[in-house]
């Protein structure tokens, strides 16, 4: 079982204005993970950023890029993303039709393979695919949009899905609506990677956020 706590900050709240010096900001001040995403208009209703941006970033850092794609098809996309400098490349249930085969690519590309819940998709959905996996990411919100409430009901999903992985070294990741005030529910259901996008870019003191929900998990 996966249980070091890792703290991922979403970039889609960063001022794209200076992305790069955000992305050495966040690693300066201790997060885990860099959190990328990926949305194409049609999936979900914005638009965010593409291979170039990606590439252009990841010379900012040596942490991981966790790639979270938001696109219907993924699948004819996931080797620019690959070669653009991701490490974890997610793909969400509910836009890929051949979701096995996507996440033999992912890993055929020498990756990370996840797999993206939206809040109303059952757990039931990953049973045949946990032997690919590396990581599963849980949807605490509708995606699509930053600064969004937490939707409770997923907690008790974490907790299903946690109970699923069992010994397998997959991480559990939660996105949306995280903050001091509900990172303590997550980890608790079994949650051991953490996006958090506004809570971290809101204030000027990333360290010291990053720090607060460590602290707040109980880490």
């Amino acid at each position: 079982m996966t249980n070091t706590l890792k703290i991922a900050p979403s970039i889609l709240s960063a001022d794209f204005a200076r992305l790069g010096d955000e992305v050495k900001a966040i690693d300066a001040a201790g997060c885990d993970y860099i959190h990328i995403d990926v949305m194409d208009g049609h999936f979900v209703p914005n638009l965010t950023f593409g291979p170039p941006v990606i590439q252009c970033i990841r010379p900012c850092t040596d942490k991981v890029f966790d790639v979270h794609l938001m696109i219907n098809p993924a699948q004819p996309h996931l080797e620019a993303y690959a070669k653009a400098g991701a490490d974890i490349i997610a793909v969400h249930v509910e836009a890929d039709a051949h979701l096995d085969r996507s996440l033999q690519m992912i890993r055929g590309f020498g990756k990370k393979a996840g797999v993206s819940l939206n809040p109303s998709t059952p757990e039931s959905s990953i049973e045949y695919v946990l032997d690919k996996l590396d990581q599963i990411l849980v949807m605490t919100v509708n995606p699509g949009f930053g600064g969004q409430s937490f939707i409770e009901s997923q907690v008790e999903k974490i907790r299903r899905i946690r109970a699923m992985i069992g010994d397998r070294p997959i991480d559990l990741q939660v996105d949306g609506g995280i903050n001091t005030g509900t990172i303590k529910a997550v980890t608790d259901a079994g949650a051991n990677v953490i996006v958090a996008g506004s809570a971290v870019f809101k204030g000027d003191d990333y360290a010291a956020t990053i720090g607060a929900l460590r602290a707040a998990a109980g880490a």
